[in-house]
């Protein structure tokens, strides 16, 4: 059976990575135009963030008289809605449709002959009219005819209303770095979040991706570097939204930890893991260790007679964590610790101009899913998702520089000369920068 998905009117390049996730969590067909059934079609969109509406495609056309006429090919449709109370719709993207208009479109379907009631507030069966005008930047205005005309009988919605649910504005406790909830949304089915799950982001911030991905049903945890975000002020916390959601029972707690030097023993601990990288608009990445090694005092600093790193407000010092590092670092760890079939789905920052597909970072056991770019003008940012195809090899890393020579990323915080910074950013045979490199200096 044919169907058509309306889609909500935002973020464009996730709607194809959102769908195709949705397809291999629900194990239905990938929907083009065609699907099994009804059944299939509901239970591919019942947790769709970017799918508005999915309808059973009736006729199609450039114009209402290729429409009506695939309509009329097919009258045994007809027969099941004729005493249902029901409803039409019409609607435009890229254009507006006045009241009259719309009447005038609903009453060119009086062919039908449905004998049921009309009911605008709860209808047994509603149509849809979808006229397509596309978004021309070089029109002034949209041209006076659609380029393609849909209708249909209307399945299912997506579940859109949840973005509203985890709004940031209603939310206990956020931070500066606070995923918005559309996006966290999105990424939870990037992650094929389902029940029975584990799963965890190693830089969890103030937790949102513990929240939405415990909202379709998955257990989930996260670690930070910094617990301060973790515990927040009084009576706000991740523990206090954990609480506002009622999901006490799927989020199973945050540690105060270095990534880089975590307690996890060997094991395929994890179904996905889903993170947003420090990457230094807001927040730069810290790893444990000094800035400047060598200047490490030789003796312990003492505070009131106590060895400072053994008071219980003792921080150990961190240096910065450069974003190449940040992602070799990430891969390794997702190669060795996701389940396979496990997700990698994460967020990597971009310099526009400097940026090409050749810049993601590549690992010998996964392989990519999607790549869909968020643009703000000279930087953007880019969701990744990545799947485990195979075991592990002891010995095999991550590729972040896709052998652009630097091997060394650490150096660059030795030395203060921006011009050794710059010299290390390209290799001797002159190859472009990557697009993340040093992101958080440029």
């Amino acid at each position: 059976m044919k169907y058509f998905i309306q889609f909500a009117q935002s973020h464009e390049e996730f709607r194809l990575p959102e769908l195709e996730s949705l397809t291999k969590i629900e194990n239905c067909p990938f929907l083009v135009v065609e699907i099994d059934s009804e059944k299939e079609a509901t239970r591919l969109i019942k947790r769709a963030i970017l799918i508005r509406n999915i309808y059973e495609l009736w006729g199609m056309g450039k114009t209402y008289e290729e429409v009506h006429t695939q309509v009329k090919s097919k009258p045994e449709r007809w027969p099941p809605y004729d005493y249902k109370s029901f409803k039409f719709i019409v609607s435009a993207f890229g254009s507006t449709c006045s009241s009259d208009y719309q009447v005038k479109i609903i009453n060119s379907f009086a062919y039908l002959g449905f004998k049921g009631d009309i009911d605008l507030k709860n209808p047994e069966v509603q149509f849809g009219v979808l006229e397509d005008y596309g978004l021309d930047p070089y029109l002034p205005g949209p041209p006076p005819e659609p380029y393609m005309i849909y209708f249909g009988r209307s399945i299912a919605s997506g579940n859109r209303d949840l973005i509203q649910t985890y709004n940031l504005k209603k939310r206990r406790y956020i931070g500066n770095t606070s995923m918005d909830a559309e996006l966290s949304l999105i990424m939870a089915n990037q992650a094929l979040a389902a029940p029975g799950k584990l799963i965890y982001d190693p830089f969890v911030g103030t937790g949102s991706f513990l929240l939405t991905c415990a909202q379709f049903g998955a257990f989930t945890m996260g670690s930070d570097i910094d617990g301060r975000q973790i515990r927040g002020q009084t009576n706000r916390s991740i523990k206090s939204n954990v609480e506002q959601y009622n999901l006490n029972g799927k989020v199973l707690d945050t540690l105060v930890f270095d990534i880089c030097h975590h307690p996890f023993r060997d094991n395929l601990w994890f179904d996905a893991i889903v993170t947003d990288p420090p990457y230094g608009v807001r927040a730069g990445a810290k790893t444990l260790g000094r800035k400047e090694p060598f200047k490490r005092p030789l003796t312990p600093k003492l505070i009131d007679g106590i060895p400072a790193h053994k008071r219980e407000d003792y921080y150990p010092p961190t240096k910065p964590y450069e974003m190449s590092e940040v992602l070799s670092d990430l891969l390794d760890f997702a190669a060795r610790y996701l389940v396979v079939g496990g997700r990698l789905v994460y967020w990597l920052p971009t310099v526009v101009d400097e940026y090409s597909n050749s810049d993601l970072p590549e690992h010998p056991s996964m392989k990519l899913v999607s790549n869909s770019e968020q643009n703000f003008g000279q930087w953007a940012r880019r969701l990744v998702t990545m799947e485990k195809f195979k075991e592990n090899i002891i010995g095999e890393h991550a590729n972040v520089l896709n052998a652009k020579g630097l091997d060394n990323l650490s150096f660059v915080y030795h030395r203060k000369d921006d011009v050794i910074k710059e010299k290390q950013s390209t290799n001797e045979k002159g190859n472009k920068k990557l697009g993340h490199y040093l992101f958080r200096e440029k």
